[in-house]
């Protein structure tokens, strides 16, 4: 059994049950849109979000409609933002499939991902979630401050430790709290423990964003050498951030001068990782992300034991412990 499966176990049912929920809340009368939300269910992956939600609502209580509502939401909001970032980007895979702009143009994905936001919405409206839609909508607000905040600051390479915590925060960590502390909201959690939940969260999404930023680092492709997409894309992520803070004024010219290149050879690539890695950033990286999830997990001890808590634990750790 995976260890995601392993997981799962608590919710099992719960998540089972809410595929069809979230089958039927994207459902439309347009055949088209129906095509296009249908290949994007396809695609979804481990249900991480949903798993989030279900595992904090039944650490604290019992599922409910709410909680469905919830997880449905999350989703909801979170699959819009990812169709207008490809549109963005121009990206035309996602999780090595076809991004939606890629088979149906822009304009399509444009107005699938409006859909998926209204869908969203309403359903919250229309149930009275206003709690939850609150939580749902300050976190996507934030995640688009940040990435606008990150393509300012990565134009201009002046990102700092703090300006760093604060873009990651943004962009990823929130999101993860929208998924607890709305769980927590969806069982009627008091205000104190909304937040906390929260909390939790976003410490468990510093660490997850930190150890993605490894993979650029660490993770190996065809050739057995990191990707080096950060680098190319001029995101200055911790590992170099805190190379560069601690490097002479000469080095530090010297790498800043090659991360400006819009062309990046390999060689390029790989003498910036070297400098990261001699310079103590993929070492501080890693002590920095072991400390997040530390406190994402030290932030529970208060919570009575159960299967779901000590599930939750587990999915905060496998994402500082995956391999992809």
């Amino acid at each position: 059994m995976s260890v995601i499966n392993e997981i799962k176990k608590p919710v099992e049912s719960e998540l089972k049950s809410f595929e069809p929920y979230f089958r039927d809340a994207v459902k439309s009368n347009v055949s088209l849109l129906n095509i296009v939300t249908n290949y994007i269910i396809k695609r979804k992956g481990k249900q991480m979000r949903p798993l989030f939600v279900f595992l904090t609502a039944k650490m604290l209580g019992e599922t409910n409609e709410s909680t469905n509502r919830a997880a449905a939401l999350i989703e909801l909001m979170h699959t819009a933002t990812l169709v207008h970032d490809d549109v963005v980007d121009n990206a035309h895979t996602r999780r090595n499939a076809f991004s939606i702009n890629a088979l149906w143009k822009n304009k399509i994905a444009v107005l699938v991902g409006d859909f998926l936001l209204s869908k969203g919405l309403l359903i919250s409206l229309e149930n009275e979630e206003y709690g939850v839609l609150r939580i749902i909508t300050d976190a996507v607000k934030e995640m688009s401050e940040g990435e606008l905040l990150q393509l300012e600051k990565s134009r201009k390479l002046d990102i700092n430790e703090n300006v760093y915590y604060e873009i990651i925060t943004k962009k990823t960590a929130v999101l993860i709290a929208a998924c607890l502390s709305s769980g927590a909201k969806s069982v009627n959690a008091n205000n104190k423990l909304v937040k906390q939940m929260w909390e939790v969260g976003i410490a468990a999404g510093i660490s997850f964003q930190i150890k993605d930023d490894l993979f650029d680092y660490q993770q190996t492709n065809l050739t057995g050498k990191p990707s080096g997409n950060d680098i190319k894309e001029r995101k200055l992520t911790l590992p170099l951030i805190y190379a560069l803070k601690n490097a002479s004024k000469a080095e530090q010219k010297h790498i800043l001068r090659l991360l400006k290149k819009k062309k990046k050879t390999n060689n390029i690539v790989n003498e910036i990782h070297a400098f990261a890695k001699n310079n103590g950033g993929i070492e501080y990286t890693n002590q920095q992300m072991i400390k997040y999830n530390n406190k994402a997990i030290e932030l529970l001890n208060n919570i009575e034991d159960n299967e779901a808590k000590q599930s939750l634990i587990k999915l905060i750790t496998y994402s500082v412990e995956r391999d992809k």
